[in-house]
């Protein structure tokens, strides 16, 4: 029981409900532009986004610890491998286990959404899928790991964006409309917002253990306005998507979920000390989430 509560710790529950705000707003997107709506296949999507999610948490729990990231200087939650509650083994062997059940879920998918009759399409998305789970374990893992030369936020606005969005919306339509990606941007600058947040507050040990994320080369104060550059560009792009797309004054609903956001970001720039963010990505993550749940209720429920 003690080593399935350790790999409950690294599965990170508390970041899934970011993880599939994409798929949610995707689905709704397929709704309010084709009515397109196949429940199994929203239920597979959101299941193959967490398995990716977890596979990520794993991956960068194992990478952090073995680089000596994970140390007496982190500020955040205590990891399972810095703190000795799984070894390299059992955490390594957690990671393979959830790679095939992400590469059985991708399949699943895929054959959900096209078919075998739609090649093409399948080979693609599987594609994509690996990429995805590629994408997961490079982030802290091995030598030429991303996440360690300030390439995490490209990877999070593309596969937490763009690919989540979008990706989804095609998944039901096998179409793309332009203004779709608005809301995928979205989604994808929230993302980045909540790595940033978590870079802000690590900042100080990512750069003595030689993490060189974006708030390490920016700096604390340049990282503070990206981190709002993120949050204004997001709020633009969904009013955007909404003023294009208006039926009616219920689809203005998903704003609300700016407000904390907006609340957020004033705590975020009269904080000094970096530790006292940490309750701030918790804030972000859920404010994104509820974004995308008002979304899906307004694009897919009520229009």
């Amino acid at each position: 029981m003690q080593k399935i509560a350790a790999l409950i710790n690294a599965a990170r529950l508390r970041t899934l409900p970011l993880s599939i705000s994409g798929v949610v707003v995707g689905t709704a997107l397929a709704n309010f532009y084709e009515n397109s709506n196949n429940t199994l296949l929203f239920i597979l999507a959101l299941l193959t986004t967490i398995g990716f999610q977890v596979t990520s948490n794993f991956a960068n729990d194992y990478g952090d610890g073995v680089k000596g990231t994970d140390n007496e200087n982190r500020i955040g939650p205590k990891r399972v491998l810095q703190s000795g509650l799984l070894t390299r083994a059992e955490l390594k062997r957690a990671i393979i286990v959830s790679i095939i059940i992400n590469s059985l879920l991708v399949i699943a998918v895929v054959r959900q959404a096209f078919g075998l009759e739609n090649l093409g399409y399948f080979l693609l998305f599987m594609l994509l899928g690996a990429a995805s789970i590629w994408a997961s374990i490079k982030y802290t893992v091995g030598e030429s790991a991303y996440g360690y030369r300030g390439l995490g936020d490209v990877f999070v606005f593309l596969f937490f964006g763009l690919l989540a969005v979008l990706g989804s919306m095609f998944l039901f339509t096998k179409n793309i409309v332009p203004p779709a990606i608005l809301p995928a941007i979205t989604i994808g600058l929230l993302s980045v917002g909540v790595l940033n947040l978590n870079n802000l507050r690590d900042h100080v040990s990512d750069k003595i253990s030689g993490k060189n994320t974006l708030v390490v080369l920016m700096g604390f104060s340049n990282g503070k306005k990206y981190h709002t550059l993120l949050l204004i560009v997001g709020f633009l792009s969904m009013l955007t998507f909404i003023i294009l797309s208006f039926k009616t004054w219920k689809q203005f609903i998903p704003l609300i979920a700016f407000v904390p956001i907006f609340l957020h970001l004033i705590k975020v720039w009269k904080t000094k000390i970096p530790v006292l963010l940490d309750s701030e990505l918790k804030k972000l993550a859920l404010s994104t989430f509820l974004m995308a749940l008002l979304f899906y209720v307004c694009f897919n429920i009520i229009l």
